[in-house]
């Protein structure tokens, strides 16, 4: 099917043991790099299985692209979609060319999952196969969590419950274990393939100063080959580089989403076709971003998480040839992504929220709480996804409603410890951003442990690894290991902990002498082997 539908003259390992897993009727979690063609396993396994298959994408843009793909190839099935950039008219016809069998392919965005005039004809037509795309946007500890991904779930068993596949370039484990449990997703086969990049050369550059960096960044991007991406933190900081790469010759242009939607798509297509040497973005640029050919990837600012890390620069190389990532580094830049993270609401304001769902006495949407609030609608959907997750309200296609007997005080209550949660959630992920661009060890092993992956060589194609620190790294590592083997032994990658203090956790990666562990209610903590030992703070989980 691959290679006669499709062109292909054969398949990656990933992907054919996806495809076979989708087949046997199996749940199934496929965490690959961008890039690495996870949308391969829904079109080959879409056309294998009898009846429609509907791909959840969470961009109107992403889903135009493949849509565009499919189309390319004549002897593929026909896809369609519901969006809003489409009339009533033209959904309508979509969902009956699914109806009729016409179409095999349907790709819709999340909150199509909220209008029962869609539900009900793709229950009536039998969908076999329900693809999540960008799954990690279903998990609140993900670096791009979306409320309406919360519907899929019910929509899978409204739908009759077909096979589900979930894909995610930026799964760590505790996002796979939140994706299984909100999907729903029964005894799921959980493959994950291709995460070490060994094409892309990993740097950090210290500064001193913000001047020293700006200048640092400026130069570095012009002597580099193109096209390339630059990413930097602000708005106004897309524009000020892209003036001066302009003014150095380079053909640059700023995208944001301050932009208008056309200026926006201009660019994107602009670099597609090589029309531009550089795109200076805020994170806001990317997804669903499929250029073979881009040659950098350079941060001026730190990101959020090592996953949104990973995910940026995974766009480039994506043609196996060599290419240049960088993070230009200030330790005072944190500072601005703890700012970012911080913020818990009012118990105020969620009790407002409750209250108005109580008084209602029957299911509210999101505007609907607004006006009764006189909030606006983003705050309001931020304060019911945190009431959604403390179990006080529930959520349909009907809209929200409280749960009965709940008290307005314990409700918001609840809700804030959520909140605070999910805030310490980001002060630890910044925590091991910081951990990566300091570390004296190999970048490589850093970016694979924290996925779940283990390493033993030393990549070569690091700046630590060129300077020569990351072998002294090692073997200081190895010099004290030689008293903590046996402390060490008890803990693997993915070893379930449970801590005095902090309750479960899974073992993310293990040193010589210390391992770094994910706690469900307070993010990522490293430990000594030696303090665990003397406290006995852990407990292997059977």
């Amino acid at each position: 099917m691959a290679r006669e539908v499709f062109g292909w003259s054969s398949l990656r390992p990933g992907q054919t043991k996806a495809i076979e897993s989708v087949l046997q009727g199996r749940d199934t979690l496929l965490v690959m790099p961008t890039g690495y063609g996870k949308s391969a396993v829904f079109n080959v396994a879409g056309a294998l299985i009898p009846g429609p298959t509907v791909v959840v994408s969470p961009l109107i843009a992403l889903q135009k692209d493949q849509l565009d793909a499919l189309a390319s190839h004549p002897r593929a099935p026909q896809a369609v979609a519901v969006n809003s950039n489409q009339s009533e008219h033209q959904n309508e016809e979509a969902l009956d060319a699914v109806e009729r069998g016409a179409a095999r392919y349907l790709f819709v965005a999340p909150e199509q999952f909220a209008n029962e005039a869609m539900v009900q004809p793709l229950a009536r037509a039998g969908v076999r196969l329900l693809v999540v795309d960008e799954a990690h946007c279903i998990s609140s500890w993900g670096h791009d969590f979306r409320p309406d991904y919360l519907r899929i779930g019910e929509a899978a068993n409204a739908l009759g419950r077909p096979t589900l596949l979930a894909l995610t370039a930026t799964g760590s484990p505790p996002v796979r274990d939140e994706i299984v449990e909100r999907l729903r997703m029964r005894d799921p086969r959980i493959l994950t393939h291709g995460f070490d990049r060994p094409n892309l050369r990993l740097d950090v550059v210290r500064a001193q100063t913000d001047a020293e960096k700006r200048a640092a960044v400026a130069e570095q991007v012009a002597q580099l080959p193109t096209p390339g991406l630059l990413y930097v933190a602000t708005r106004r900081d897309t524009e000020r580089y892209a003036e001066v790469l302009a003014e150095g010759g380079l053909r640059a242009a700023a995208y944001h989403a301050g932009l208008s939607a056309g200026r926006r798509r201009e660019v994107h297509h602009a670099f597609q076709e090589d029309d531009l040497d550089v795109v200076v973005a805020t994170n806001a640029f990317g997804m669903g971003i499929d250029k073979p050919n881009v040659r950098f990837v350079v941060h001026a600012a730190v990101p959020d998480s090592l996953e949104s890390y990973y995910q940026e620069i995974g766009r480039a190389g994506r043609d196996g040839e060599p290419a240049t990532i960088t993070l230009h580094y200030r330790s005072e830049d944190l500072g601005l992504r703890t700012f970012f993270a911080s913020g818990v609401p009012a118990a105020e304001a969620l009790r407002d929220v409750f209250e108005a769902l109580e008084r209602a006495q029957q299911p509210m949407r999101i505007r609907e709480i607004a006006a009764s609030t006189d909030t606006s609608p983003r705050t309001v959907g931020r304060l019911v996804n945190l009431l959604d997750q403390a179990g006080v309200v529930t959520s349909s296609r009907a809209g929200i409603r409280a749960r009965a007997g709940v008290d307005r005080d314990d409700a918001a209550e609840r809700a804030v410890e959520v909140a605070e949660a999910g805030e310490r959630i980001e002060q630890s992920r910044i925590a091991m951003m910081r951990s990566y661009a300091e570390t004296r060890a190999c970048r490589r092993h850093v970016l694979l442990a924290y996925f779940g992956e283990e390493s033993q060589e030393l990549c070569g194609k690091c700046d630590n690894c060129e300077s020569g620190v990351a072998a002294e790294a090692a073997a200081d590592a190895a010099d004290r290991a030689s008293g903590e083997a046996d402390r060490a032994a008890r803990f693997s990658p993915a070893t379930n902990v449970r801590h005095t203090q902090w309750g479960s956790g899974t073992v993310m990666s293990v040193e010589d002498d210390r391992i770094t562990v994910f706690f469900e209610t307070e993010g990522y903590r490293v430990l000594s082997l030696a303090a665990i030992e003397e406290g006995d703070l852990l407990t292997v989980v059977e």
